[in-house]
């Protein structure tokens, strides 16, 4: 990195995604404004800006692998950039459309697309870390202001913020957010999930499902007996676990055990 009295050069670059970490971005406001005096951005399509071949100090990556054409761009990136950040599911861990990657028959294209044999995509969906080294994640979908001003604080520094992987279940202690899992049966994921959402869901009375990925020692083996007490039926289970972080143990394979008992 280059001395924090510098201005440093950043891009944001999207690949396989829905764009709502970018928004992140355009939705911090006078932050992004401040931004903009420290830093130059060389490179953000979504603000119009679309010098991609610029070499940066920090490269900002939204999105999965999906395509032939993507593993390319991820090289490209990776070459132009000295550090790189990834923001979000889909590219710390190829996120919703990483759901494909449970299916062998390609069913998914037959009934989605009318002409299936025009795709070009890869055999599975991958994260951004599966093709070229990464320097820091930010999970979450999508992530949020707070979390990407924090990450390009620091960055500017030359350092990242301490990773967080406290479960949801304390930042809801934290809040005085009273368990919806106790008071109303609700099937929430809180026990097994990370915080950083400031616990938006279950404020609002609203089960988590899963948004900011596994926290650290999840046991999603027990919750989904607990679950099971709750009334759900395997698959239903399954489909908790198989969600935003299908790619990602341990919901993985406790979204497949589930999975093979319905």
């Amino acid at each position: 990195m280059q001395k924090s009295a510098e201005r440093i050069k950043i891009a944001v670059h999207k690949f396989s995604s829905c764009d709502g970490c970018q928004l992140a971005f355009l939705n911090a406001g006078e932050d992004l404004l401040a931004l903009g005096t420290e830093c130059d951005i060389a490179f953000f399509a979504e603000a119009g800006l679309m010098d991609e071949q610029a070499d940066v100090d920090i490269a900002f990556v939204e999105g999965s692998i999906s395509t032939a054409k993507d593993e390319q761009r991820i090289r490209s990136v990776r070459e132009h950039s000295q550090l790189l950040i990834t923001i979000g599911a889909c590219a710390t861990a190829g996120g919703l459309q990483a759901l494909r990657n449970l299916s062998t028959s390609g069913q998914w294209q037959q009934s989605i697309y009318a002409r299936p044999e025009y795709l070009d995509t890869l055999e599975v969906v991958t994260s951004i870390a599966e093709h070229v080294h990464v320097d820091y994640e930010l999970w979450g979908c999508p992530i949020s202001k707070k979390q990407l001003m924090a990450v390009v604080n620091s960055a500017k520094l030359g350092v990242f913020p301490a990773a967080n992987h406290e479960k949801l279940c304390q930042q809801c202690k934290r809040q005085q957010v009273s368990c919806i899992m106790v008071t109303q049966g609700k099937a929430c994921l809180g026990p097994v999930t990370q915080s950083g959402c400031g616990a938006l869901c279950p404020a609002f009375g609203r089960d988590c499902f899963g948004c900011y990925g596994p926290a650290e020692n999840s046991n999603p083996q027990a919750l989904g007996e607990r679950l099971v007490g709750l009334g759900l039926q395997p698959k239903q289970i399954a489909q908790h676990y198989h969600a935003i972080y299908s790619h990602v143990e341990p919901l993985k394979t406790n979204g497949k055990h589930w999975n093979e008992k319905s």
